[in-house]
Parts: C-alpha cells; sequence; structure tokens
C-alpha cells in the first residue's frame, strides 16, 4: 500500500503490476522500466508471467513491466488502518485479458477480506468485468467501483452491457484525446474523471476546452459528478470543483 499523488485516491495497492496494451501515453510503463532490474525469472509461467511469494529486496519491478503477481502484498488492505480509497493496480491493468483469472480471485479476495475500504478498479479491458461478472465473480457491494478508460469515443460501448449488472461504474477520461459525445453513449458511468495527458511525450494531446465543456455540461444535465485531475486544472485553473459519488467525511458526519 503506497502513498500517491492520483488526486482521486487516498492510497494504491499493486499485488500485480504490468501490462500490455502497449498505450504510448502510459505513465506506469515508464516508472516500471525507471526501475527495472532487469532479472531473469526461473520460474516463469507459460506467456512470460511471472509469480513472487515474497519481495526482491531493491527493486519493485524485478521484470519490469512485464505481469507479475505480487502475492506478498495480499494482506496490504487488511494491515491499512480506518477507511481508505484503494486505487487497486495504477501500475498495471488487472483485468487485462493475459491476466489469470485466479490472480484476479486471489485480488478480489482480499478486497472482501477488508470490507472497510472502498476499492476502485480501472481497465481498457471492461469486457472482463462482464465476464467474470457471469461466472460470479465480481463483487457488486457498494465499496467496489468498476472504471474504464475512456480516451476516444469508441471507448465507449462497453456500458450497454455494464447497466445490466448492478456494478457501479465510472469512467477515467484521461489522457481525453478528443471529443466524447456522452448523450450518443449506449450506457452511462456514475462518475466521470476527467484529466489531461501527463508527461512530455512528443505529439501530447492538449484537451481542448471545447470537449471538457461538452462532457461537463452533458454530465450536470444527467446528474453525474466529474472529477477533474490536477493536470487538466494546470490548462484550465477556472473549472468547478470535483465531485465524488460517494458522500465525503464531512457530509457523512452532517
Amino acid at each position: 500500500m503506497n502513498e500517491t499523488k492520483i488526486d482521486w485516491c487516498d492510497v494504491s495497492w499493486n499485488p500485480v503490476t504490468g501490462c500490455r496494451h502497449g498505450c504510448p501515453y502510459c505513465y506506469a510503463a515508464r516508472t516500471a522500466r525507471r526501475f527495472d532490474a532487469g532479472l531473469e525469472d526461473e520460474r516463469a509461467l507459460s506467456g512470460g508471467l511471472h509469480v513472487l511469494d515474497k519481495k526482491i529486496k531493491g527493486t519493485p519491478y524485478p521484470y519490469g513491466f512485464e505481469p507479475t503477481f505480487h502475492r506478498y502484498r495480499l494482506n496490504g488492505p487488511a494491515r491499512a488502518t480506518g477507511g481508505k480509497n484503494i486505487f487497486v493496480g495504477s501500475m498495471a491493468d488487472l483485468f487485462g485479458a493475459w491476466v489469470p483469472t485466479d490472480w484476479i480471485r486471489d485480488v478480489l479476495d482480499a478486497c472482501l477480506a477488508a470490507d472497510q475500504h472502498r476499492y476502485i478498479f480501472l481497465t481498457k479491458n471492461p469486457l472482463r468485468y462482464i465476464q467474470l461478472y457471469e461466472l460470479a465473480l465480481l463483487p457488486t457491494r457498494d465499496n467496489f467501483w468498476y472504471g474504464s478508460t475512456v480516451t476516444t469515443m469508441r471507448d465507449t460501448a462497453f456500458y450497454a452491457s455494464a447497466e445490466k449488472t448492478g456494478l457501479h461504474t465510472f469512467w477515467s477520461m484521461e489522457p481525453l484525446l478528443e471529443p466524447v459525445h456522452m448523450e450518443t453513449a449506449e450506457g452511462l458511468p456514475e462518475w466521470v474523471i476527467l484529466g489531461a495527458e501527463t508527461g512530455n511525450r512528443r505529439g501530447k494531446v492538449k484537451p481542448e476546452r471545447e470537449w471538457v465543456e461538452e462532457i461537463a455540461d452533458f454530465c450536470a444535465r444527467a446528474g453525474i459528478p466529474v472529477f477533474y485531475k490536477n493536470n487538466l486544472r494546470t490548462i484550465y485553473p477556472d473549472l468547478p470543483d470535483s465531485e465524488y459519488p460517494w458522500p465525503m467525511p464531512e457530509e457523512e458526519e452532517a
């Protein structure tokens, strides 16, 4: 469990690291490769997957950005005090097609065993949510939130199926790469996170003000709360206050 600069959660937890989507704007890949120990795994699973039962001293990413199950981290939520908003998998896509179902099941079981926290997941492969839901493996509790990355209009297709599950869902529209017309989407989330691309990649896309305002206006009409990431506020500092889809501590006390 680690403190994080991600501004919509309290901490991040990475029982699984690594991803194979190959997104050119991925901050996680850059981070993992910076600390890649370049180690060989004599017990690598088929498909180049790795499992660690204990920490390898000196590096959190001994195999770079290759998918790795850090089994020794599963007790993280149980050890965390209080109730936290935990981003599960900031350095991975836990629901990527290459991730074994038993890895996901073990992570979800660890979440269920520490029910005092809110768990926030994010994937670029949201159909895996549906597959796991149909296998009765995906928790539907109020403290489980399932997000998908929506950078373009074509990323919204999943939600026609998601609305039928009763799952709490959200869109992480970071980086927003083009206009996304929510009024034509087949299904809608309960929360939207809007952000810009981080880093200094050549060809970096700056979200246009009209893209942001169209989404914000639609969400206001539809009653969908919007969270504006700090990297978007540096471009447009006059954005309204961010909102969450759950009560904030001061609201709960009131």
